[in-house]
């Protein structure tokens, strides 16, 4: 069986809800659950981002890191930062955001979005704790899916 790849680092502009930058490669020995989402997407705000937040209360008391990446791939003139802040205060989202690098050279894809090769928002990760990407799915993902997977990784030595 092939040893899984290690997650694509994030390329980020800023942050959001953390004093400091997450970087993907200090959070090795956690286990790290991201959804990549746009504030946009009617997919994310009506069950990606309420089962984030699920997560991070069910998870992060166990040391999972929960981390949302804010990829805009579309309407960029309207998604501005200051508008994620108040969306993110709107929403009560108390894990950190990160928001995706725009993309080099005037493309529309941002950069991790495109390290990634997602095709879309919302984009579960889940990256285990030797920093690895176990599975990476595109839309919704069943609840008790989730918490499966999730409890697969922490329960890993």
């Amino acid at each position: 069986m092939d040893q899984p790849a290690l997650a694509p680092l994030w390329r980020t502009s800023e942050w959001l809800n953390t004093p400091a930058p997450i970087n993907l490669e200090a959070q090795h020995g956690h286990v790290v659950v991201a959804c990549a989402f746009q504030m946009l997407c009617p997919g994310c705000v009506a069950h990606a981002i309420p089962q984030m937040k699920a997560v991070h209360d069910l998870f992060g008391p166990q040391g999972v890191v929960v981390v949302g990446l804010h990829t805009v791939f579309e309407h960029h003139e309207a998604i501005t930062v200051a508008a994620l802040r108040a969306f993110v205060h709107e929403y009560g989202i108390r894990f950190p955001v990160g928001v995706d690098m725009p993309a080099d050279g005037g493309g529309h894809i941002p950069q991790t979005m495109e390290a990634y090769q997602m095709h879309g928002t919302p984009t579960l990760l889940l990256i285990d704790r030797a920093g690895q990407l176990r599975r990476q799915i595109f839309g919704h993902v069943p609840d008790l899916l989730l918490g499966a997977e999730i409890m697969r990784l922490v329960n890993e030595s």
